[in-house]
């Protein structure tokens, strides 16, 4: 069997495990790995005995497919020399700064007959993936992803950062086109936004409350759905979910009288390596990701749009406080 080439581009923090998990895969062959601190690349290169380059350009016509890990501003100039020279890519998230930009690579990979998955990491997390046969018609979802602050990722908002996770599961689960967004955000130690919130009405009549931050004094992920025929409760650090669900019997000796209650475990999984494991199937086998360009460009949208609004916001309030 013919292994399939791969690259990655930019062995930062992210990037390192990207290379140490495609050269443990049998129908593989990492045929180098990029980054323009020459050290790193080498230090990453060795470790996984493949190549180390300081130019992505040096990849071409070595590869079939690469993960581009680098910082989001390079995701679409080196992306879109890979897809122009017929590479499939795994852009991790946001799949660019712009929309514009994001057309873009899909319109090239599409003339191309190019893959494009984009790195939205939760979609391959045990919870969620346990979730898709529980989920259907949500008409109400709430989610907090607290962090305890971290030296990383501070050139971005918290909802471009880690915000963005929680819209591309609940656009995931809700399948329904955004009717309004109401946000707000602060700054609190970096430039940029530390802590938001938002409010998503869907079409659908659903509406979504998530919750963001980075500077918390506690890690907490939680995600709640309320449906009509279920209340389900997702709790990823002590990896659990809780279903309640209305039964025909009551027992008096129930919790909640006439409720079924049923509480599930998850292993922990490897969500990154599921995650190189389904591109490189997509690649080998020339289907649809299950990640597309068009999901991380939908993620990506209201992403923008929360920090729009948060701009207007916080503008606004700053005028007024002026005017007092």
């Amino acid at each position: 069997m013919k292994k399939l080439r791969m690259g990655v581009v930019g062995v930062g923090y992210l990037g390192k495990f990207h290379a140490e998990k495609y050269v443990k895969m049998d129908d593989v062959f990492l045929a180098g790995v990029v980054d323009i601190n020459k050290k790193q690349a080498h230090d990453v290169a060795e470790k996984v005995c493949t190549t180390a380059y300081t130019n992505y350009k040096h990849l071409f016509g070595k590869v079939d497919a690469v993960s581009i890990a680098v910082p989001t501003p390079f995701h679409f100039a080196i992306s879109k020399d890979f897809l122009k020279n017929n590479v499939h890519v795994l852009i991790e998230k946001p799949i660019t700064t712009t929309l514009r930009e994001a057309d873009e690579l899909m319109m090239i990979a599409k003339s191309n007959k190019s893959i494009i998955q984009v790195g939205h990491l939760e979609r391959y997390n045990p919870a969620v993936v346990a979730l898709q046969d529980i989920i259907g018609d949500p008409i109400f979802v709430e989610s907090h992803r607290l962090c305890f602050f971290k030296n990383r990722c501070l050139d971005v908002s918290v909802v471009i950062d880690l915000m963005i996770h929680d819209i591309d599961i609940i656009l995931n689960f809700v399948k329904s086109e955004i009717k309004d967004i109401c946000a707000a955000g602060i700054s609190v130690i970096s430039e940029h936004v530390d802590i938001a919130n938002a409010r998503l009405e869907f079409t659908n009549g659903c509406i979504a409350n998530v919750t963001a931050s980075r500077i918390s004094t506690k890690n907490e992920r939680k995600l709640r759905l309320f449906q009509k025929d279920a209340y389900i409760s997702v709790d990823f650090a002590n990896r659990n979910i809780s279903t309640i669900r209305k039964q025909s019997s009551s027992n008096q000796n129930e919790l909640i009288p006439g409720m079924d209650i049923q509480k599930n475990c998850f292993t922990k999984g490897d969500a990154l390596e599921d995650e190189l494991l389904s591109f490189v199937r997509a690649v080998k086998n020339k289907v649809t990701p299950e990640v597309t360009g068009q999901m991380g460009r939908d993620a990506l949208k209201i992403a923008l749009n929360i920090m729009e609004q948060i701009n207007i916001t916080n503008k606004s309030f700053v005028k007024k406080q002026h005017q007092i």
